[in-house]
């Protein structure tokens, strides 16, 4: 669904994404991982058309993204932070996006039901909690029905319930097709929530494949644990290399 070929993103002297080469497949979940500078979030904003690649390519559905923009159409993001006309009631805001969008098929309206949005529909923007803005933003993700959803720390801020209800319209939409990228510090979520693991460190995929795998080869049953022994091993073998 998203092939990702020989990608690189360079800023000034630095490089954000090194000769990147990835396939993102329909009906897999994956866990987007690396610490703080390794790529994670260069990569999501190149997918989302936000930053252009120095070189290489992204095509979706075969079709190049590059000076596209259509295709953003398919795709439903979560941001972290998501930032909204302050002043304007959480209504307003749907309202806003679904004329932006001009969306002509059914609308996925389960996550505003679930939340009980429509309740604080005349709430404006600038007094709502964050928990509240990230359910704003987790349901203006899925209510187009996108084939692909990228979810940026999706349950951070969450109160207990709301997490269960988001984390099962994630493994539903899984389920039924679609491709999940989840990218989170809740190692616990990324457990129940994805298949596949795809790790950068200083924009270099280290380690693409499925979390079964990668708890196979590291003998651990969580995680959590599975990445740490990853990185550790990456670090004994780059060590052995340079030194």
């Amino acid at each position: 669904m998203i092939s990702i070929g020989k990608v690189n993103k360079k800023f000034g002297k630095f490089t954000a994404l090194n000769d990147l080469t990835l396939e993102l497949e329909l009906g897999k979940s994956y866990a987007l991982v690396g610490p703080n500078g390794s790529g994670k979030t260069t990569l999501i904003k190149t997918i989302l058309g936000l930053v252009i690649p120095t070189s290489g390519d992204i095509t979706i559905q075969d079709k190049s993204i590059l000076k596209e923009w259509a295709y953003r159409e398919k795709i439903g993001y979560m941001p972290q932070i998501g930032r909204y006309p302050e002043n304007m009631t959480i209504g307003q805001v749907f309202e806003m996006i679904k004329n932006i969008r001009k969306h002509t098929g059914a609308l996925d309206e389960e996550l505003i039901q679930s939340f009980e949005l429509e309740k604080m529909y005349g709430k404006r923007m600038h007094t709502l909690s964050g928990g509240t803005r990230q359910k704003v933003s987790a349901a203006l993700a899925f209510l187009f029905n996108p084939p692909i959803l990228i979810l940026d720390e999706p349950t951070a801020g969450l109160d207990p319930v709301s997490v269960e209800i988001l984390k099962d319209k994630i493994l539903k939409e899984k389920e039924s097709g679609k491709l999940v990228i989840i990218t989170s510090h809740i190692m616990s979520d990324l457990d129940d929530l994805t298949t596949d693991l795809v790790y950068l460190f200083e924009g270099d995929l280290i380690y693409n494949d499925s979390i079964k795998n990668l708890k196979k080869e590291t003998g651990e049953t969580k995680l959590g644990k599975a990445i740490s022994c990853l990185i550790t091993q990456n670090k004994c073998l780059t060590e052995l290399i340079t030194s």
